[in-house]
């Protein structure tokens, strides 16, 4: 595989509502439309993305962490907030990267699933700031403290808004999954996808 081939996918699951039409049939999901959920894959193995585990806590703990770092296939990853794989929307950033940051992105991955180095809390590391730190570990963002990790990157669509410009800019190759008509889907401002 030369350098030129190498890339890393950023998942993102965008947050919803139901309609008002399918209130009823259609479930309300975490965070709503500021949900959503992220993720990284490197190869076809599964996507690597951050989740609770146990109960969840407001703040952040040093120990007894409820959290995990998981692999997830591309469908079990789609239907992690709810409702069906198909009618969820996704959006994928493919980023080039070198073979370093390709490399490293992988040992960031095996030691996170390994040892989860942080808890996941409602006003600390949650999917979109644990994404961006895996990014910024690999050296593909620019490195910040857990703090303004943490704020700057609340919740997932902050992430992917960053992540969009740069597409936007550098020309990455991006791919969309509309969702269901059913649901309320968060937007983004800049739509070239």
């Amino acid at each position: 595989m030369g350098t030129d081939s190498l890339s890393v996918k950023v998942y993102f699951l965008y947050g919803s509502k139901p309609t008002r039409e399918f209130r009823k049939e259609e479930s309300k999901w975490f965070g709503g439309k500021l949900g959503g959920h992220a993720g990284i894959a490197i190869d076809s193995s599964g996507i690597v993305n951050f989740l609770p585990n146990g109960k969840l806590h407001i703040f952040p703990r040093r120990k007894n962490l409820h959290s995990q770092w998981v692999v997830s296939s591309e469908e079990s990853f789609r239907r992690i907030l709810g409702g069906n794989a198909d009618s969820n929307q996704l959006l994928i950033i493919e980023i080039p990267v070198s073979k370093d940051e390709y490399l490293a992105i992988d040992s960031v991955h095996n030691s996170y699933l390994e040892n989860c180095p942080y808890d996941y809390a409602f006003m600390g590391m949650r999917c979109g700031a644990a994404t961006y730190d895996v990014l910024a570990e690999a050296g593909i963002m620019p490195r910040q403290g857990r703090f303004l990790t943490v704020t700057r990157f609340f919740y997932p669509k902050r992430v992917r808004k960053k992540l969009i410009r740069k597409a936007h800019k550098y020309g990455w190759h991006t791919t969309m999954h509309k969702g269901t008509e059913r649901r309320k889907w968060e937007k983004d401002r800049f739509w070239f996808i």
